[in-house]
Parts: C-alpha cells; sequence; structure tokens
C-alpha cells in the first residue's frame, strides 16, 4: 500500500508551527488532519494548496491540453468558506510564488461540486441541460404540496402513537396543529435517508413491500410524500441538494472515461471540515481520488487530504453528516494522521476549560455510552513561545451557577453588557444561544437598553425567502390582470408570511413581540427610502388569521376570478368582495381579504416608481426584522444594476433577476451574513446561535441556557426536544420511522424493538450537545460568562422545571476550584 510520499523542499514565508510543517511537507497519499479550534488549519491547507499548485505548473508536459490542465480542487463546508480560501491562495499563489492568481486550482462547497459533476454530462443522470436546484426554499413548498395531499388519505396516521391518556379535545388540538409539523419532520427524514441510501421512490418501494396497518403507518406516509414530492421535483425540472450528490455519484459511476478525466483533472483533492461529510460526500470524493468505497486505495489512486475536527462535528443530528467517517480515516490503512494541536486563539484559562470538558466526559460523564462516543480525545495546546499568534495574556471566566428564570436570565446578561461595552469599545462581544428563539428574546432585551448589536440568527433559506415573495409581487404588479399571479401573491406572500411568523414563535415567543419592527429595522429602510415613496408604505402588514382550511377557499375563489378589477377595483357592476359567501358568512375572512385587496391597491400604485424605490416600498411592508431589510435594501441596488445595464428592461425581467437569486441559480453575495462571511465588529454585541459562531471568535462571550434541556446528558430526568408531549413512551418519531423502515429493508422485522431508536438517538443528541458546548467555549478569545435557566414551564411549575446542565456544573466546580481569579 503506498504511503504519502514526503517531499524536501524550502519551508513557505509564513513561519509554520511543527506541527503545520509537518503538513505541509505532504506531496502524494491519503492525510488525515485532526485540527484543533483556532490552530490555524485554514492558513495551512491554502498554503498547502499553493504549494501543490506550484508544483503542478512545473510540470506543463502532463497536461493534456490548456483546458484541461491538472488543478488542485479544494472542497470545503460553506460559501464564505470558499472565498476565504480562494483569496488566501490566490495571495499566498501571487506574493510567494510569483504566480498569476486563480490559475491551477478550484474551490468548492461539496455541492457545487456535485453539481458541476452533473452538469458537464446531465444526460448519464436522467436531467434536462436546463435542469434547476431547488433550494431549501424551494424543495419545502414542494414537499409541503405532497405532504397537504397525503395527510387527507391519512388523517388517523399518528393515532398509533398518541399518548393514551389525552383527551379528546387534546387529540382534535393535536391533529389539527401538531400533527401536520409531525409528519413533514417524518417525511423529511425518510426522504432524506432513502437518498443517502441512493434509492428512488421506486426502488424504496419494492425494498419496502406491503406496509400494512397502524404500526406502518408513518412509514407508509414517509413513502408516499416522498414518491409525491420526486414526482413535484420531476415535473418542475428541478433536483434539491441530496440529488446533487447522488446524481453525481450516479454520473461517475456510469462514465468511467468521465470519471478519469477528473481523475487526471484533479490529482490532489483537499478537503476542508471533514467532519461535517455524510456517506454520499465520502462515496462521491473517494470515487474522485480512486479510493475504493470500502477504504483501501485504488490502484494508481489520487492524493486526499482530509482536514477537520470530530469535536466540532455539530450538524449531525439535523443533517446526514457523520464524524466516524473522519474518525475511522484517521485510522484508516495506508492513510497517514497528523495533528494540528497548537492554538493561538484563546487565554489559558479558556483553554484549559475546553480541555476539562473533553477530559471530564472521558473519564466522569454519567452516561457511559457518552465517555467513550462525545469526543475524540485530544488536546488544545497553547503556542508556543514567539509565535506569530501568541494566546491572549488576560482573561476573565464567570460560570454562574445561580438558576436564573428565563426573564432574568436575559436580563443579567444584558445588563452585565450594559456595565462592560463603554469600558471595551475596541473588544468585539458575542452572546451565543441554543436556539434561534432565545436570540430573538436578548434582541428585544437589547433594544430596551439601547445597547448596539447585531444578529446572526436567520437561515440562507429564510433570506432567500425574502427575494422569493419580492419576485412574486413584482410579476403579479407586472400582469395585474392574472389571477393564477393574484392567487400566488395571496398564497405565499400574504397567508404564507402569517404561517412563517407562526412557526418561528412557536419555540418562545410570543405574536406581538416578534411582529413589532425594531428602531433599527425602520431607520435602515427610512434612510434608504426616498420621501416620495414613504406614503405608499403604511407600515408592517397585518397577519393573516386566517386557517389553512379557509385560505385553501379563498385561494380556491380567487383562482376562479372571472375578472381581478372586480376585486381590487370594483365598479358600479359589483363588489366580487361583497358578494363573496364565504366571506358574508364568516367576519374574519372578509377582515383578510379587505387588508389584502388594501395591500395590493398600494403596491399598484407603487409600481410606476423606479424599480429601487419599488423593492424598497414593498420591503418596508412585507418585512419587519432587520436583516430581511438591509436585504431588501442590496437586492434594490442589484435590480438598479440591471436596469441600468439592459435598456428598455420592464418588471417581467426584473422578476426573472429575482426569481434567479431565489432559487439559487446564482449566487448573491450578501444574501446571508453567516453563508457570505462574517467579520465581528468592535463595540457592537453579535447575537448569534451556538451553531453560527462555529469559525468565529469574539474577545468576550456569554453562553445562555446551559440547562438539562437545551444540553441533556441522557439522564432520566432530561427532556428532549424531539419527543412530543402527545406521543406515547417518549419516544422519537422521526427516528423509530427510519429505524423501522430499515429493519424491513434488511429483512430483519423481528430485530426492530420498539423504544431503541429513540434510546439512541437521546444519546447522539447528547453528544451532539456536548460538542456544541465545547465549539461555544473555543469561540472566546479572552473572557468568558456562562449562564442558564430554569425554563419557561419551570417558573409555574417545579416538576417541569429545569436543572444545570450535568457538563455545565462540572466545569463550575473545575473552574471554582483550578480556574477562579487566574490571570
Amino acid at each position: 500500500m503506498d504511503t504519502p510520499v514526503v517531499a524536501a523542499s524550502s519551508p513557505p514565508r509564513f513561519a509554520p508551527r511543527p506541527a503545520q510543517a509537518r503538513v505541509l511537507q505532504f506531496r502524494g497519499g491519503r492525510l488525515g488532519i485532526s485540527a484543533v479550534p483556532g490552530s490555524g488549519k485554514t492558513q495551512t491547507l491554502s498554503q498547502l494548496a499553493a504549494q501543490l499548485v506550484r508544483d503542478l505548473a512545473a510540470r506543463p508536459d502532463e497536461a493534456l491540453n490548456p483546458f484541461e490542465a491538472p488543478e488542485v480542487l479544494i472542497v470545503t463546508f460553506s460559501n464564505s468558506a470558499v472565498e476565504n480560501f480562494r483569496q488566501r491562495i490566490a495571495s499566498i499563489l501571487r506574493s510567494e510564488f510569483g504566480l498569476l492568481p486563480n490559475v491551477g486550482y478550484r474551490v468548492r462547497t461539496l455541492h457545487a461540486l456535485a453539481n458541476d459533476i452533473v452538469r458537464m454530462r446531465p444526460a448519464l443522470a436522467g436531467l434536462a441541460d436546463d435542469f434547476q436546484i431547488a433550494d431549501e426554499r424551494a424543495a419545502q413548498q414542494v414537499l409541503d404540496e405532497a405532504l397537504q395531499h397525503q395527510l387527507s388519505l391519512e388523517p388517523t396516521a399518528l393515532d398509533y402513537f398518541l399518548e393514551a391518556t389525552l383527551s379528546e379535545p387534546q387529540r382534535f388540538m393535536v391533529r389539527r396543529e401538531k400533527w401536520p409539523e409531525l409528519a413533514r419532520d417524518i417525511a423529511s427524514v425518510v426522504i432524506r435517508r432513502a437518498k443517502d441510501l441512493e434509492l428512488t421512490p421506486t426502488e424504496l418501494r419494492h425494498r419496502l413491500g406491503h406496509l400494512d396497518g397502524p404500526r406502518h403507518a408513518l412509514l407508509r406516509l414517509g413513502l408516499a410524500v416522498y414518491e409525491s414530492y420526486q414526482r413535484g421535483l420531476q415535473m418542475r425540472n428541478m433536483v434539491d441538494f441530496d440529488d446533487l450528490i447522488r446524481l453525481a455519484l450516479l454520473t461517475l459511476r456510469l462514465a468511467p472515461d468521465f470519471l478519469d478525466r477528473l481523475r487526471r483533472r484533479w490529482p490532489y483533492v483537499l478537503e476542508d471540515e471533514a467532519q461535517d461529510s455524510s456517506l454520499l460526500q465520502e462515496k462521491m470524493l473517494r470515487l474522485l481520488t480512486n479510493t475504493s468505497e470500502q477504504g483501501p486505495q485504488g490502484v494508481g489512486g489520487g492524493h486526499w487530504v482530509r482536514v477537520g475536527d470530530p469535536n466540532q462535528a455539530i450538524n449531525t443530528t439535523f443533517t446526514t453528516a457523520d464524524p466516524e467517517h473522519l474518525r475511522q480515516f484517521l485510522h484508516e490503512p495506508g492513510a497517514v494522521r497528523l495533528d494540528l494541536p497548537d492554538s493561538g486563539r484563546s487565554a489559558r484559562p479558556i483553554i484549559d476549560l475546553a480541555n476539562y470538558l473533553v477530559d471530564w466526559t472521558y473519564a466522569a460523564h454519567p452516561t457511559a455510552w457518552l465517555r467513550r462516543h462525545a469526543f475524540l480525545q485530544q488536546t488544545i495546546r497553547p503556542t508556543p513561545p514567539d509565535d506569530p499568534q501568541p494566546n491572549p495574556t488576560e482573561s476573565f471566566i464567570y460560570l454562574d451557577e445561580r438558576s436564573h428564570t428565563p426573564d432574568s436570565e436575559l436580563q443579567a446578561v444584558a445588563d452585565s453588557l450594559r456595565r462592560w461595552l463603554p469600558d471595551h469599545p475596541d473588544w468585539t462581544a458575542a452572546v451565543l444561544v441554543p436556539e434561534n428563539s432565545r436570540g430573538f428574546q436578548l434582541a428585544a432585551e437589547m433594544k430596551a437598553l439601547n445597547l448596539p448589536y447585531e444578529e446572526l440568527l436567520r437561515s440562507s433559506a429564510e433570506t432567500r425567502n425574502v427575494a422569493g415573495k419580492l419576485e412574486l409581487v413584482v410579476r403579479f404588479l407586472a400582469q395585474p390582470d392574472q389571477r393564477l399571479r393574484l392567487t400566488d401573491v395571496y398564497r405565499q406572500v400574504w397567508w404564507g408570511r402569517g404561517r412563517e411568523v407562526e412557526a418561528e414563535l412557536a419555540e418562545d415567543a410570543g405574536p406581538a413581540e416578534a411582529a413589532a419592527p425594531t428602531d433599527e429595522a425602520e431607520n435602515t429602510l427610512r434612510d434608504a427610502l426616498p420621501a416620495a415613496a414613504i406614503p405608499f408604505s403604511a407600515g408592517p402588514l397585518p397577519l393573516s388569521t386566517l386557517s389553512l382550511a379557509q385560505s385553501q377557499q379563498v385561494q380556491k375563489a380567487l383562482s376562479r376570478l372571472t375578472n381581478v378589477e372586480d376585486f381590487l377595483y370594483p365598479g358600479p357592476g359589483g363588489d366580487w368582495l361583497a358578494a363573496f359567501k364565504l366571506a358574508l358568512e364568516q367576519p374574519m375572512v372578509m377582515d383578510d381579504l379587505r387588508n389584502f385587496r388594501q395591500a395590493v391597491q398600494r403596491w399598484l400604485e407603487a409600481s410606476v416608481l423606479p424599480i429601487d424605490q419599488l423593492i424598497l416600498t414593498l420591503g418596508r411592508e412585507l418585512f419587519t426584522e432587520p436583516s430581511e431589510l438591509a436585504l431588501t435594501h442590496k437586492l434594490a441596488v442589484v435590480l438598479t444594476g440591471v436596469a441600468e445595464t439592459k435598456a428598455g428592461v420592464r418588471l417581467p425581467e426584473l422578476a426573472d433577476e429575482l426569481q434567479i437569486i431565489a432559487r439559487n441559480q446564482r449566487r448573491f453575495l450578501g444574501f446571508d451574513a453567516a453563508d457570505n462571511g462574517y467579520e465581528p465588529k468592535k463595540g457592537i454585541v453579535t447575537i448569534a446561535t451556538m451553531h453560527a459562531a462555529k469559525g468565529l471568535e469574539w474577545d468576550r462571550v456569554y453562553l445562555m441556557a446551559l440547562n438539562n434541556y437545551s444540553f441533556p446528558a441522557a439522564q432520566p430526568h432530561d427532556a428532549y426536544q424531539s419527543e412530543p408531549w402527545f406521543v406515547r413512551d417518549d419516544l422519537n418519531p422521526q427516528v423509530e420511522t427510519l429505524a423501522l423502515m430499515e429493519a424491513i429493508m434488511q429483512d430483519d422485522l423481528a430485530g426492530y424493538v420498539e423504544g431503541e431508536a429513540s434510546a439512541q438517538a437521546r444519546l447522539d443528541y447528547a453528544a451532539e450537545r456536548l460538542r456544541l458546548f465545547y465549539v461555544g467555549i473555543t469561540r472566546a478569545r479572552k473572557d468568558l460568562i456562562i449562564t442558564w435557566n430554569i425554563g419557561r414551564f419551570g417558573v409555574q411549575d417545579s416538576a417541569r422545571r429545569n436543572q444545570a446542565a450535568a457538563a455545565f456544573l462540572a466545569l463550575h466546580e473545575y473552574w471554582r476550584t483550578r480556574l477562579k481569579g487566574r490571570p
């Protein structure tokens, strides 16, 4: 078995640490690197990529033609990382090696790489040349349409799992309000798992056979939704992100000559954030590097470097990512393992606290399984003396053991920042929360105290949703006589906006709090909006209060309008709304349609404005969050540029531009701060989820809600978000459905024991939350403050009171006895 080839070469111009220097000696084979937080992995990998580009440039005889010259392929997790690598490598090539930047290497996310491969040979994947990618928003829409039909066929599918003690009113409420959301989650995990196993709906149905009886009802529903969902994508000429990886694999397997060409094109594959690889991603990279999917490297294999940190694997419970792929690679025969253990990011006490979390978990965690599986046992080391990145020397750590209520915890953190900020204008600071809802509440508290802050809470799917809504309105304004355009606006913009807000608020916040625009939001738009356009914007629109069934009746009626004008601008012949039977029988429907009509009338008046003023006007009515309004402003600037460069462009063409952005057919820089690179600002507090904070750092960090609900330890008294209160026996319906599916496919139905999958899911979730705590700690450079709360139910009911997380209590004792008072 070939082993990596080490070549003697002059050291790079940047001063590498000894561990980094060993990585930079790589010239071939397979190399696995475990890199602790703040170890400089991005700089090291960029430097290695630049060196390999230089080496390839020195061997031009290997290129068959200029269009197939060998390249170094760098694969990473996020778009912001793509730009970071691209710029770093270009700078090194130019300044250190005197080579042209942006030549000899390619940086891609895994999904973008799969897209490249499929678009080169779409026919092999069974796709048309102009296929589109369904982003999260578009895929969710197709899924919801498929789910809606299936729920009508399986109205009692959940009954088998309902808690027996529920009253009839409770059962009715669950079926109406809770079941649709749970059904969506179940269908989603079935679809994701099927695609990870490379099974089409037809193949999955064949493997599962007949699914009769109530025990199989959830799996039956998931399979049926998968079939409808995939048909919906095909009808729209779309594939989703999971399809991209699957179809890229199919393409590579069906075309050996094409695969060989890509292997010659990319002799070196450098994979960043390898702890987040899924099974399909692993298979694709093994094919490209001529490494068999079972492990050993094939004859003439490519050169593969995998860099990551299994201890920062925090996406496993809601994606198909699995850190075991990297862990196994680090010990795979023929692969060499190197570590990057030195970190200059944090002060010594913070490093000690992070290391103690790993050591305590290994030695003393109350759950034996977590002692073995939560972490890879590795130690963060401070940088050596005279290192270019010395560890900060000042540090303050405080673990607050008081049992806060949720409100008092918010007040304590905000008040601490109020006292601290004036004396530290040159420091960066962040408050990191487990879930978005807690961040929204803190933002309200910060606003009340007039403290400077910015949010890093929104997902890329939600920000793309802004462009999607604006596109639907602009497209209607371009053809205001089209009743189906009006119906789309009602369903997805008017009524749909209400549903999104309700879903957002379901975790914690109340509608009035979330709907109120912040001063920041108003000022963002008011400063950008010309005075002439302001009268068209009467403030944020009221949310639709109609139920799904009511909205569907309204949509059906609007879609049958003979003349749209009879609704929007009724004449002497009569008012369509005044004769609409449903509105006459239900006053709330009448109020909803009147509000909708008034809004559309204002939008039609505003359609004569220049495109930037029109977009800003619409944004002021549709959105309230600062991030959404900032995005609206960026879209207005983009569309102004389109209008200026394309003579005679009209609303339909501008709507097409919004559609391109909304459907992720072309990257729109600035769509999402986390997606495109976020730089903390001095003197301004960042409010972010712990997931969004990965890869970032701040001088002072607050970690909130370290209780046994957000960070369970798989103990009997812990509660879990994935186990609904209305489901019997503390079952997790999603993982039970998957376990049943795999037992049937393996012809081992007797091996399925109800509840075992739920018990394992608890362990997996607890392990991920320990790693999330580790990520949160290692975001801090100098100061770290950690708090916990008893939960919203614990305020009134002591039996439901959250406790401090087991890991928090262990670290508190370590801090109290070992770290307190240390500089």
